[in-house]
């Protein structure tokens, strides 16, 4: 298993971040959206108003909203029910299991998914399983259920190895679906002693 298997396509501040002309134009007309601390903050299921006004623009756009949760079938579908979303409970990230039965249940086209969530372990991993593209989104809140804290344990450690092999992630607050600048460290050649720092951008615009 290599470190890229965690690699992030996008990131992005907040699943807010993600407008649905930026998306459109990118081709993606259905998102799949964690649900704790990445749709809602994991110890808040009202939800928030823009929670709700980012689903009102994701429908009138005609794209896809679908919540894929490891949690139980009664968790999720409590938490989602007063926004009308369908979703797919139990979802077994890090596999890909949740991510093909959305696809396979509402005839997506794999080319136009997106997974959003906010843990490299499960939701970026399980997005590289199925072969589509993923957003990584900060956390709603800074504290996680306790299942979730061995995962972000875990978690800084591959965030370390990404960082020290592409440089520092950097959270787009908005999205154009190509370019997330990196800050990465280079060697001077003729000199092993050498160190410096090199700010370029990189396009991530086609595959995962």
């Amino acid at each position: 298993m290599s470190v890229d298997d965690y690699r992030p396509t996008y990131a992005v501040a907040a699943v807010y971040d993600l407008r649905a002309n930026d998306l459109l134009r990118q081709g993606i007309t259905a998102v799949l959206v964690d649900l704790d601390n990445t749709l809602i903050a994991w110890d808040n299921p009202d939800g928030t108003p823009e929670v709700r006004a980012w689903l009102d623009e994701m429908t009138i756009a005609d794209i896809s909203v679908v919540v894929v949760s490891n949690n139980t079938y009664s968790r999720v579908e409590r938490a989602v029910s007063r926004f009308g979303v369908d979703f797919i409970a139990r979802a077994m990230k890090p596999f890909a299991y949740g991510i093909n039965k959305a696809i396979d249940r509402y005839g997506f086209d794999r080319d136009e998914v997106i997974m959003v969530g906010d843990q490299l372990m499960t939701d970026i991993r399980a997005s590289h399983r199925a072969g589509i593209k993923s957003v990584l989104v900060k956390p709603l809140v800074t504290s996680d259920a306790w299942n979730t804290k061995v995962n972000r344990w875990r978690e800084r450690r591959v965030l370390a190895k990404l960082e020290e092999k592409y440089g520092r992630l950097v959270y787009q607050k908005g999205f154009n679906g190509r370019i997330i600048l990196y800050r990465l460290r280079y060697s001077d050649p003729n000199d092993k002693k050498a160190r410096g720092w090199l700010y370029t951008c990189c396009c991530f615009g086609k595959g995962n």
